[in-house]
């Protein structure tokens, strides 16, 4: 099959963790035979309206926009909001010489909707992949009014979004019941867990020489990398670096990019932790580099959330057999996950003496760490290889 693939962003200049599952689907989807096509923002100052590049043999159209990243909400809103229209406008001719059968759309963002209907119009099978339910979470987190003229615009391509689709795929049965329990009138729903490639880095691939640089050889490393922004509720990241001062042997290293990047440069200095190293986002490449040295896998989702996430950055962890810590909103059922498979600990967002208290337990036992890291990558093996996921979406097709 001739398949579109539709997030966001992507390799290489894509530092979040879905730009890297997304080649690792569209690697995937190429071996067992098909012909995927990335179709994905490229950028403001690109030469033409479309450049078409290749990734491991994989074809990638990036079509001239807008940044949606560092440009402040308004801009990024916008920006996000015209995706469809310039991609359209850049890809037309392309697609009509040659249709696709399959297209995979991501959400977020919710604004390739009318995109995903544009090819479903032409007879194109839509898989829908869910992730984050907005403008859901940024209701729950009070940045709009739920009865808002923002939030009835939001609304608008969320349902445009769902409808342009012959399947929406959530990530877990507690999504499914959220989901099911707020748009009754679908019944095309199913659960498609996240996903990795789930061969670990050979060793001479990994970046030895970065803990030593930062001064951190001899500490137990609490690693944070991914998005820091409201829905992460990087505040609680931070107080428990602060509940673990005391514990010499732990130090927490944060590396990524959103809205609370500079709260938590903020309460670094406010509280005087200089057990936290702070950086940038990195590439991907040097992201999965960093994870095999590193020794415990932290993340963290804010407690008003109504809907239930599966952060994608668990699954690096997953693959390189780090132990999981984390804190989640109520209901989600990540936390049974994780303590079923004996994989890591994981509490409700607030719970901070339970969550400081599993750390302390991992920073001072070499074994436990061990054990629980390994029980990590068997469960990713069990339930989150990205050959099932492609396995999920192409049966789908088929149904």
């Amino acid at each position: 099959m001739r398949i579109a693939l539709l997030p966001d962003e992507y390799l290489p200049s894509g530092t979040r963790i879905h730009a890297k599952m997304f080649h690792e689907l569209a690697v995937c989807l190429k071996k067992l035979g098909h012909h995927p096509v990335v179709i994905t923002p490229g950028t403001p100052s690109q030469h033409s309206m479309l450049v078409i590049d290749h990734i491991d043999g994989v074809e990638i159209w990036r079509f001239r926009a807008g940044y949606t990243r560092g440009v402040g909400m308004a801009r990024r809103a916008i920006n996000e909001w015209v995706l469809p229209y310039r991609a359209w406008l850049a890809i037309k001719s392309r697609v009509e010489a040659g249709k696709f059968e399959l297209c995979i759309n991501y959400a977020p963002t919710i604004f390739f909707g009318p995109l995903a209907r544009r090819f479903r119009r032409q007879g194109t099978y839509v898989y829908l992949i869910v992730r984050d339910m907005f403008p859901q979470w940024i209701i729950d987190q009070g940045f709009i009014r739920e009865k808002s003229i923002l939030a009835y615009f939001f609304r608008h391509y969320e349902k445009l979004n769902y409808d342009a689709a012959d399947c929406i795929g959530v990530q877990s049965q507690a999504n499914l019941d959220v989901f099911t329990e707020k748009f009754s009138n679908y019944n095309n729903i199913e659960i498609l867990r996240n996903w990795a490639s789930t061969p670990a880095l050979r060793a001479e691939e990994w970046n030895m020489d970065f803990i030593a640089k930062l001064g951190l050889k001899n500490k137990v490393v609490f690693f944070y990398g991914g998005n820091t922004g409201h829905a992460q509720d990087m505040e609680n990241v931070m107080r428990l670096a602060k509940n673990l001062y005391s514990t010499k042997e732990a130090h927490f290293l944060i590396i990524g990019q959103g809205d609370e990047f500079d709260l938590i440069q903020s309460l670094k200095s406010q509280w005087n932790l200089e057990n936290v190293t702070i950086l940038p986002s990195v590439s991907q490449a040097e992201f999965r580099s960093i994870l095999p040295v590193i020794d415990i896998g932290l993340f963290s989702l804010a407690y008003n959330h109504t809907a239930h996430n599966f952060p994608g950055k668990l699954l690096g962890y997953m693959v390189e057999s780090k132990p999981i810590l984390g804190s989640v909103n109520p209901g989600n059922d990540l936390l049974a996950l994780i303590h079923g498979a004996n994989a890591g600990f994981v509490y409700t967002n607030g719970d901070d003496e339970l969550l400081a208290n599993a750390a302390i337990s991992l920073a001072r036992d070499h074994k436990l760490r061990q054990e629980m890291g390994e029980n990590s990558r068997a469960l990713l093996l069990r339930e989150f290889s990205v050959e099932s996921a492609a396995t999920n979406i192409l049966n789908s097709v088929k149904r």
